[in-house]
């Protein structure tokens, strides 16, 4: 079982629909992932088709009450499963965040109640480095990280990728990282560049596969939907399908 977490310290370049149509793309081929949101915005949980969640049903009841991580998760129409988010996980963030306990919780409930299983594990991170994030790193193996095809979103990459370096230093342990090139419009020069550039600095990391600037994967989180059940044969649908089978191949899920 691979644990995921899906960060970028930048907002806006695709973490969540990241999270959301890999999970998708892995039902579809037979190997169901659970998502797990942590971040107080609970974008995920919102795209799911999930509103207004009540505390105790959420993210925030395993970090404020002890709640078990399997009795939150909710199984979707669409075959994905979810541990959702609500406002209140930002309540750990302010009262806990310099607790040491608190960020070492959510690899504990994962090594204690869902070890056994043998599907891949995705969470959506919160867009900065506090408490929540730092849980995520700590129980995940894996980091995949979203990166827009605009300058800001380079210069925010090469800040992260010293972070995560300082990050395994002190945790003492080394994360499989990947970065994908999203939002990457094919009109424009600077996409190009900026690939270029990123798969100079990342090397073998930089995946392959683009995700194209595509109104369907804007448009299907109003409709509570996956690319693949909101338009399966868009652009998006495409690159999210290759996207997840180049990293099945490099054994990112495993």
């Amino acid at each position: 079982m691979s644990v995921i977490a899906v960060f970028n310290q930048k907002g806006g370049v695709g973490k969540t629909t990241t999270t959301l149509n890999i999970g998708a793309a892995l039902a579809s081929r037979g190997k169901s992932a659970l998502l797990i949101d942590i971040d107080p915005q609970s974008h995920l949980t919102l795209a799911a088709g999930l509103r207004n969640v009540p505390a105790a049903a959420s993210l925030a009841a395993f970090y404020k009450t002890e709640e078990r991580l399997n009795t939150l998760i909710r199984s979707l129409p669409s075959g994905l499963r979810i541990v959702p988010a609500s406002v209140d996980l930002s309540k750990i963030e302010a009262l806990h965040g310099s607790d040491p306990a608190i960020s070492r919780r959510l690899q504990q409930g994962i090594a204690a109640e869902l070890q056994s299983s043998d599907h891949p594990i995705l969470i959506d991170c919160c867009p900065m480095l506090g408490v929540l994030t730092l849980s995520a790193l700590i129980a995940a193996d894996h980091v995949l990280i979203p990166v827009s095809a605009d300058f800001l979103s380079l210069e925010g990459a090469g800040k992260l990728q010293l972070a995560l370096g300082v990050l395994q230093q002190r945790l003492k342990k080394a994360f499989m990282t990947r970065v994908v090139v999203t939002r990457f419009d094919g009109r424009r020069r600077l996409s190009y560049d900026i690939y270029r550039q990123l798969k100079e600095r990342f090397d073998g990391n930089l995946c392959e596969t683009v995700i194209t600037e595509n109104v369907s994967l804007a448009e299907s989180p109003m409709h509570a939907k996956d690319i693949f059940a909101y338009a399966p044969s868009s652009q998006g649908a495409v690159d999210y399908k290759a996207l997840t089978e180049e990293l099945e191949a490099g054994k990112f899920f495993d």
